[in-house]
């Protein structure tokens, strides 16, 4: 019983779309029309600023957290309830489907249960920035976080970071949107894993 209650709490959380929510209260405006529909803190950046970034922002990061608490630090529980919040956070029911990466609860379960991850990922966002390939980055640091989380909290952190890697790839291609019908769809899916956009991708396939 705890079990399920813990990852229906953690599918239920990550759903919440604050993000988008948050766009709506202050821009009236909806994510899922805004570049490449994903609901998330750069897309909500884009049409609110920083400080409605810095709420939504923060709530995405403390989505894993109840489910965490509920888990009471049982390392298997805890690995799929951050794997449920972030599933819950990238396909959100409440917006059709729709919704974000999966990085802003990622890097806040991560904090609770195995912190390197975290370290990790906001290394990475910080390098992805600075060399204005974000997405790409962000691809090469969630295949080595898994191998990062073995090494330094054993193998129940390596599934926690196997439920984050997957549903965090997995939204990458599928996108808030088919892909354009103009273009190659195997080459827009392989772009779409590497570099998280819809552009030409030469050499790729």
């Amino acid at each position: 019983m705890k079990e399920t209650l813990t990852l229906v709490v953690a599918f239920t959380f990550g759903a919440v779309p604050f993000s988008y929510l948050v766009a709506q209260a202050v821009a009236k405006t909806d994510l899922r029309t805004v570049g490449g529909g994903t609901v998330s803190g750069t897309s909500l950046y884009q049409v609110a600023g920083f400080f409605p970034l810095a709420v939504g922002g923060l709530l995405d990061v403390v989505k894993a957290l109840p489910a965490l608490l509920l888990a009471g630090g049982a390392p298997l529980l805890s690995a799929f309830a951050i794997g449920f919040t972030v599933a819950g956070h990238n396909w959100s029911p409440f917006i059709g489907g729709h919704g974000g990466r999966g990085i802003s609860p990622a890097l806040g379960g991560f904090l609770i249960i195995a912190w390197p991850g975290t370290v990790l990922i906001l290394s990475g966002l910080a390098v992805g920035r600075l060399l204005r390939h974000t997405g790409l980055v962000t691809f090469v640091t969630l295949l080595f976080l898994p191998w990062l989380l073995l090494s330094t909290h054993g193998s129940y952190a390596f599934l926690a970071g196997w439920m984050v890697l997957i549903p965090a790839l997995l939204k990458r291609v599928m996108g808030n949107a088919p892909p354009p019908p103009e273009q190659k769809r195997s080459r827009v899916l392989a772009h779409r894993l590497v570099f998280d956009n819809d552009g030409e991708a030469p050499g790729v396939l």
